[in-house]
């Protein structure tokens, strides 16, 4: 696995993920681009429970603009898959999210995910400052405040 220099281990969010059939390739395992989709399920999840509403995607926010993805070892049909999920620091323009698909019955991790998001002014198209209210929501959220 990929060293970071942030805790990657310690988490204060998690979401069950429903693992359909359609997710299945040929050889019965989760398609990573089905796991891609766990991981934006984790991301939505998480914003949305942090700051307890559900977001405007057409107002300013943020867009994905980098993603390293990790395959440990596959995902099967009866395994109980969970997404965990945390930002890990702020720019002024961006913000780092790291995420992690584990299997419930085992609690080993089956992939992870690192992605930069940055902030968006619909408007003009262009990036912008992250909002200081989302700054502060998500350090309140990580640090248990």
């Amino acid at each position: 696995m990929k060293e970071y220099n942030f805790d990657t281990t310690h988490f204060r969010h998690q979401v069950e993920i429903q693992m359909r059939f359609s997710d299945l390739d040929a050889l019965n395992h989760v398609n990573n681009g089905c796991q891609m989709q766990y991981f934006d399920v984790g991301r939505i999840h998480y914003m949305t429970d942090v700051l307890g509403k559900e977001i405007d995607w057409s107002e300013d926010f943020c867009v994905i603009v980098h993603l390293e993805l990790d395959f440990m070892s596959s995902l099967e049909m009866g395994m109980k898959p969970y997404v965990e999920t945390k930002i890990v620091s702020f720019g002024e323009k961006s913000m780092k999210m790291f995420q992690r698909i584990i299997d419930k019955n085992t609690g080993e991790v089956k992939s992870t995910c690192f992605s930069v998001l940055a902030g968006l002014d619909r408007k003009n198209h262009c990036s912008m400052p992250i909002p200081e209210y989302l700054k502060q929501a998500f350090t309140s959220f990580e640090e248990g405040k």
